[in-house]
């Protein structure tokens, strides 16, 4: 396992180990920090004593429901994330707003009167077809970027690598390859560096070669073998290939190692946006006010909180509010509790992430790792 490191001035460094990350907060060389991916490392307070960086790769293996991240050196595997993807709330939360939409031009329209005459808005411009990435995707790549973004503050990333889905016949039909095209133009134009694609086949060829778990049945499941496995190979890839290996042989070529790392779970939070009324009348035909992010007790929909109720404490993230009581959910947005608004304790401000980071280890071969020359 390694520590990432950031300088006085915020760049990222070479990992260090644990031990030496210890020596450096006790001497006060360095202090405690937590990324907004709830990954721990240290930025040092005094100038360091080399600044040179060795090849670091991410992988990304993007779904349509989850992805894979994997951040990966020669010597060790530095992180691996399960991120869950918002397709389908937002795919659910466009198809209701369509229904209101119509619903409402319904009530405005007279349709006793001739066509004519209607109180149709006026045609400005042609909307039938597009060529914008849907929302559902859109918010799909955005967290994506997101999570890369957040990788590049605390590591010397040098190499992108992603997973592209070439499909046959009708290219439209699968949301992953409609959006892949949009992310990886983002990805050059803002970070800049190499970046390479590799196919869904050769990905699992390499994981096969490693020796790496694969876990095909419930792919819902938040463990490192569903994913982030695939984000490890393909960041791995960067220094194994399948090519010549001697002059009357082929075979793969290149040395890597797998080893332990921290695994974390990435989602965002379902906060539905702000409504001036609810799409059903409440008794008496009134509509209260619904969505947003601000509550009336000083919290946000997303904060990081700590809990009282009687001898219970537990901690969670703001989901909502009454006039006296604050709404707290777990990872999995189910809600934990109504609390007092004075029992709780701000731990840390919404950062548009939930992270379920896991205290163990997580490792998805023996310490020895893998090695190919």
């Amino acid at each position: 396992m390694r520590i990432p490191v950031v300088s006085k001035d915020g760049k990222p460094l070479m990992p260090t180990t644990p031990s030496r990350a210890r020596r450096w907060v006790k001497d006060g060389k360095a202090i405690k920090r937590w990324s907004k991916l709830g990954v721990f490392y240290v930025q040092l307070t005094v100038a360091p004593s080399n600044t040179k960086t060795q090849p670091i790769a991410v992988g990304l293996d993007p779904g349509k429901l989850y992805s894979g991240v994997g951040v990966q050196s020669t010597k060790s595997t530095l992180l691996m994330l399960h991120v869950i993807l918002p397709f389908k709330t937002v795919k659910d939360r466009m198809s209701q707003r369509a229904m209101m939409r119509r619903g409402r031009r319904g009530r405005r329209i007279d349709r006793k009167i001739a066509f004519h005459k209607r109180a149709h808005r006026q045609e400005r411009f042609d909307n039938r077809k597009q060529k914008k990435v849907p929302p559902s995707i859109l918010a799909n790549k955005t967290l994506e970027l997101r999570v890369l973004n957040e990788i590049f503050k605390i590591y010397p990333v040098q190499n992108i690598i992603v997973e592209r889905v070439m499909a046959q016949g009708n290219k439209g039909f699968s949301p992953v390859m409609v959006g892949q095209l949009w992310l990886l133009k983002q990805i050059e134009k803002q970070f800049g560096l190499e970046l390479s694609t590799i196919l869904g086949w050769e990905t699992s060829n390499l994981r096969k070669q490693l020796g790496l778990p694969k876990d095909k049945q419930d792919k819902s499941r938040q463990v490192p073998e569903t994913h982030a496995v695939d984000g490890v190979t393909i960041a791995a890839s960067r220094w194994i290939k399948y090519g010549i290996t001697s002059i009357n042989s082929m075979g793969w070529k290149g040395q890597v190692a797998i080893t332990a790392s921290q695994f974390a779970i990435i989602k965002r939070p379902p906060v539905s946006r702000r409504q001036l009324h609810l799409m059903v009348p409440a008794k008496g035909g009134l509509r209260r006010k619904y969505g947003g992010t601000v509550t009336r007790h000083g919290f946000r929909k997303g904060d990081y909180v700590e809990a009282t109720q009687v001898a219970k404490t537990c901690r969670g993230w703001v989901s909502g509010d009454t006039e006296k009581q604050v709404s707290v959910s777990d990872v999995s947005w189910k809600r934990l509790g109504q609390f007092t608004a004075k029992k709780v304790r701000l731990i840390q401000r919404s950062t548009g992430l939930i992270v379920l980071s896991t205290r163990k280890v997580s490792n998805l071969l023996p310490p020895l790792g893998v090695g190919l020359t």
